[in-house]
């Protein structure tokens, strides 16, 4: 079987491929379209440029992707009840009609009898909202102002329906390729319920459109995706390219029980510099021993596209596969059931909606209750008044602070780790959280004892990515503690004068990029060489962290969440001043 015939036959329910895929051998992705040469002009590794929606987009070397930049000057929509005068979609009717023809016979040539022409398309709906306005913002106004988001994710909708139709009508594809990342390694961006009121009909609509044309759906998301699994299916998804080895892969592809093929299985944490051949390989066999003998279920990189960064990974990944191929194997179907946040099963998840975190009746309507009820239900309107209300009743500001605001975003974090809330509920409370300290930090400010401790933060050089370091601040400064956020892109160097300067006490280190991870171990030793690593706790964190690397380089604590971080924070601190 040809691997165009092999991916067919993993459509079918009862499809019978001879051997598992390698990789994307299937699919011929067409990446030079004119619409793409439109969208993506000048976006090559190491650029910094500007889109045709006016973001500003940065490729770093070390990356598999773009990600997009933002400040108070670089980004497009800054207030969302205004996203009608400032959003504007490229014009791709008018400057995307030529060159089509030519494109197609290059790309069907060179796609032959073996595999399918696919079109790709990045940047979805959600991303594409969060390029305009930034994560955190994104996020917050789903409760903010939901009227509004709903109309940009229709606009949004309108663009990528027009940009489908000239894809399929130009290039003719066998396949869209789709991207739009909903969410992180362990859980979604949003609770399942949101994602469901303002992505799952457009995209019903967007996949919709594909099929009803014959093409084939494929979806990428390396994210944690299992309590919409069965929304997916029915908006007409085919395939889910990036499935990460946190979904449970066997476990999925049994409730799949043939419905969406599942492609993917290699993570990000292979893709280092210093991997060698031998961990690389041994990785490969574990995953493949776990996965290889599974229905509908095709080994890749979990990326959006072909290929490693660093360019050793690939050709050994590759090499596991046709071995594992040229062996004989057993499908099997009684697989391990793991405890996970959330069942297999969606519409019927248990979570609770913003602010029903666990607290009695009776705390619930004390003073301090009631502060840190309005808190954790992520009423910013309501914060002040209760907190003045607390105040009037007699209770010290150090008190509202230590038995209010922090015993509510301290619950509000284990709700997090228990997959109860999301993301967005999270912001929504440190909003809050930032609404309080405002009120009462002057009262504060005389009390040494207000501040548990000094915290720099921030994500190491060579990397962009900011959303887990701004999760693990929120919590930070929801457990007490005086946060010096250095943001995104941060030396070495940096991490080690700020905490000298400003005496800190911790320094959090947080990266996404494998390729930057190692700037962790210059934090650790630029400490030694200041003569202060005996001062600080050095707490290291992100999607390719482990504890074994932590412990390789020489830092403290490694935890993988916001509220274990923050957790961990405070125990260090009570060592600290624990006596010997």
């Amino acid at each position: 079987m040809t691997p165009k015939e092999i991916f067919l036959e993993l459509l079918k329910k009862e499809g019978r491929p001879e051997r598992l895929l390698n990789q994307y051998e299937a699919l011929q992705m067409a990446l030079g379209d004119p619409v793409s040469r439109y969208l993506r002009a000048g976006q090559v590794r190491g650029s910094r440029t500007i889109d045709r929606w006016g973001v500003t987009i940065l490729f770093p070397e070390d990356a598999p992707g773009t990600i997009p930049y933002h400040s108070e000057e670089a980004t497009v929509l800054k207030d969302i009840t205004r996203w009608k005068e400032v959003v504007h979609a490229p014009d791709i009717k008018n400057n995307c009609q030529e060159g089509w023809e030519e494109y197609r016979k290059a790309q069907r040539e060179k796609a032959g009898d073996r595999r399918l022409l696919a079109g790709f398309m990045g940047t979805g709906i959600f991303e594409q909202c969060h390029f305009l306005m930034g994560f955190e913002d994104t996020l917050t106004n789903f409760y903010e102002h939901p009227k509004e988001m709903h109309e940009l994710i229709d606009y949004i909708l309108s663009y990528r329906l027009e940009y489908v139709r000239m894809l399929i009508k130009g290039l003719q594809p066998d396949v869209i390729f789709s991207h739009d990342d909903w969410g992180a390694k362990n859980q979604l961006f949003m609770k399942p319920e949101i994602w469901r009121e303002f992505f799952k009909e457009p995209y019903r609509k967007f996949y919709g459109e594909i099929r009803d044309a014959g093409c084939i759906a494929i979806h990428h998301s390396d994210s944690y995706l299992v309590p919409i699994l069965d929304d997916m299916v029915e908006i007409g998804i085919q395939c889910w390219q990036g499935i990460l080895p946190e979904n449970n892969i066997p476990e999925v592809v049994r409730h799949l029980d043939g419905r969406m093929i599942v492609m993917g299985g290699v993570g990000a944490e292979i893709d280092r510099s210093d991997a060698t051949e031998e961990e690389i390989r041994e990785y490969m066999r574990k995953m493949l021993k776990q996965n290889g003998s599974l229905e509908h279920f095709i080994p890749s990189i979990t990326y959006g596209l072909s290929g490693t960064i660093f360019k050793h990974v690939d050709p050994i990944i590759d090499e596991e596969i046709a071995r594992y191929n040229n062996e004989l194997h057993f499908r099997h179907y009684n697989y391990p059931v793991t405890e996970k946040k959330y069942a297999l099963s969606t519409g019927k998840n248990k979570s609770a909606s913003h602010g029903e975190q666990k607290v009695s009746d009776s705390v619930r309507k004390s003073p301090l209750g009631k502060v840190a009820d309005v808190l954790m239900k992520g009423n910013r309107n309501r914060m002040e008044k209760v907190c003045r209300e607390a105040l009037d009743a007699g209770y010290a500001p150090q008190e509202i602070l230590n038995k209010g605001l922090i015993t509510g975003m301290t619950e509000v974090g284990n709700a997090f780790s228990r997959g109860e809330v999301f993301v967005p509920e999270m912001l929504m409370s440190a909003k809050c959280m930032t609404t309080a300290l405002n009120l009462l930090k002057p009262m504060l400010v005389a009390d040494a004892s207000a501040s548990l401790g000094r915290v720099c933060i921030g994500t190491v050089q060579g990397d962009m990515h900011d959303i887990g370091k701004n999760l693990v601040k929120i919590m930070l400064e929801g457990n007490g503690f005086d946060v010096i956020d250095l943001g995104s892109d941060v030396p070495a160097e940096t991490f080690v004068r700020t905490a000298k300067e400003e005496k800190c006490d911790i320094i959090c280190c947080s990266a996404l990029l494998t390729t930057t991870i190692e700037e962790m171990r210059k934090v650790v030793e630029g400490c030694k060489a200041a003569g202060i690593r005996e001062d600080v706790t050095i707490m290291v964190g992100g999607a390719p962290v482990t504890q074994d690397f932590c412990d390789s380089i020489g830092a403290d604590i490694y935890t993988d969440d916001a509220t274990a971080a923050a957790k961990a924070a405070v125990q260090a601190m009570e060592n600290r001043q624990r006596p010997a």
